[in-house]
């Protein structure tokens, strides 16, 4: 490998020419001023002792909660011990990109077996080797089924902001017309909206299930009135929620997209994540990323190869409608691994378990006088709206070390329960929110 080589002053000066920028700085414009940090401040020639210790110094101010009752796209479960060891094994943790097949059989495996179960996860027929998150994946599935004729791409009021604020990135610079169909005060989508919507110039509709409200949604419905359009159903699922609602395969969807992340996965200040992504057979050649294909060798034993390659970057990189290379192999690895301890009953009794967690929670809270705010069915996230404002209810939760909810108005908090909660802890925040809300 070639020795590593700074970039000179003369540099760095011509590519901040090129991008016409007048520092290095002027890069990080478009992120936040409340996420940056400010300098660390740490002193020149300082010991390796002292460094940690002020590094340890400033991680000690992150607060840790114990209880947390928020999700909204990223989610506090139970990781196995086995998922835990096992994904910690050295050969996982250093494999490498598996361009040459006879020196890559185990990696190569591990993301056929990934692949086989996502398919089996969604009811869906050809998986690939994953993307970076599940707004990604979204995105890169709206452009899949991009077509000369079609020009755009109809989403729902009600899916997570995140996805929406990615698919605005990846879409606005391919010409696609991003249409958002309005809920007009549903917790569900309008179909009556959608189909005043959906003409034959729409790509596709993108709907989550359930969505970001928690409610679940008429996928039937949606499927039937997009299909009949000639439009493509690109569904957003909630992987765990796949343990006991209907899979998108089973209502017609053409593509089904989601964050893998609740598949043994720890939250981790928000990542590494992953995105998964299956598709119909059909589609098997728009689908972005790698795709890892079962043969056999020379001597008629089974090996793994990276297959379809012509399809996409690696040799119509010109052509192709997604020049995606790098994967989440490890993280999918991880859920892989998750998918295979727990098994369909495994699976099974976790939804079950934040389902009837999350009810009893919003028992809990209306017995308490915090009223719910949308009566429709939901997997484990739900709205509440008090008489309290949203902002003093959480800072009550926070001060007794329990992280609330997601603040998405002035009065209204998106709860959620998973497996991990105990009834006492949910009877002790429906307790702290009831006294504010008094």
């Amino acid at each position: 490998m070639a020795k590593y080589t700074p970039h000179t002053q003369g540099d760095i000066k011509e590519m901040l020419t090129a991008l016409k920028l007048g520092s290095t700085s002027q890069l990080y414009d478009s992120i936040p001023e409340w996420i940056r940090y400010p300098e660390i401040n740490m002193a020149n020639g300082i010991t390796e002792g002292d460094a940690e210790r002020r590094l340890n110094q400033l991680a000690a101010k992150n607060r840790v909660y114990n209880t947390v009752f928020m999700g909204a796209g990223a989610y506090k479960h139970y990781v196995p011990a086995s998922v835990r060891e096992m994904s910690k094994r050295s050969e996982f943790l250093t494999a490498y990109t598996p361009y040459q097949a006879e020196m890559s059989q185990g990696i190569l495996q591990s993301i056929f077996e990934y692949q086989s179960l996502i398919c089996r996860l969604t009811g869906m027929e050809v998986s690939n080797a994953s993307h970076y998150d599940g707004a990604t994946a979204a995105a890169e599935a709206c452009l899949m089924f991009k077509t000369g004729s079609r020009k755009k791409v109809l989403i729902s009021e009600l899916i997570k902001p995140q996805v929406k604020a990615v698919l605005k990135t990846y879409l606005q610079e391919q010409g696609v017309e991003l249409i958002t169909v309005e809920s007009l005060g549903l917790a569900c989508t309008n179909i009556d909206m959608l189909v005043k919507n959906l003409d034959n110039e729409v790509i596709a509709a993108y709907i989550e299930q359930p969505n970001f409200y928690g409610t679940i949604e008429d996928m039937q419905a949606i499927s039937d009135a997009v299909h009949a359009v000639g439009a493509k159903l690109i569904v957003g699922v909630y992987p765990i929620s796949l343990g006991i609602l209907k899979r998108p395969g089973e209502y017609g969807a053409d593509c089904a997209v989601g964050e893998g992340q609740p598949l043994g996965m720890n939250l981790s200040f928000g990542g590494a994540y992953l995105g998964f992504m299956a598709t119909k057979t059909e589609h098997a050649r728009k689908l972005p990323g790698r795709i890892v294909g079962e043969t056999v060798d020379d001597n008629g034993k089974r090996a793994y190869v990276l297959t379809l390659q012509a399809r996409e970057q690696h040799i119509r990189r010109e052509k192709a409608s997604s020049n995606i290379c790098s994967n989440e192999a490890h993280c999918a690895l991880t859920a892989g691994m998750y998918l295979s301890f727990m098994g369909k009953e495994g699976l099974k009794k976790v939804a079950l378990a934040c389902a009837t967690n999350a009810h009893y929670l919003k028992f809990a809270l209306a017995k308490a006088g915090v009223g719910v705010k949308y009566k429709n069915e939901f997997f484990n996230e739900f709205v509440t709206l008090s008489k309290c404002t949203a902002e003093n209810m959480l800072n009550a939760l926070a001060q007794n070390g329990i992280l609330g909810g997601y603040k998405i108005g002035t009065h209204e908090i998106l709860w959620c329960a998973t497996e991990l909660h105990t009834r006492e802890e949910m009877d002790r925040c429906a307790e702290i929110c009831g006294e504010v809300n008094r």
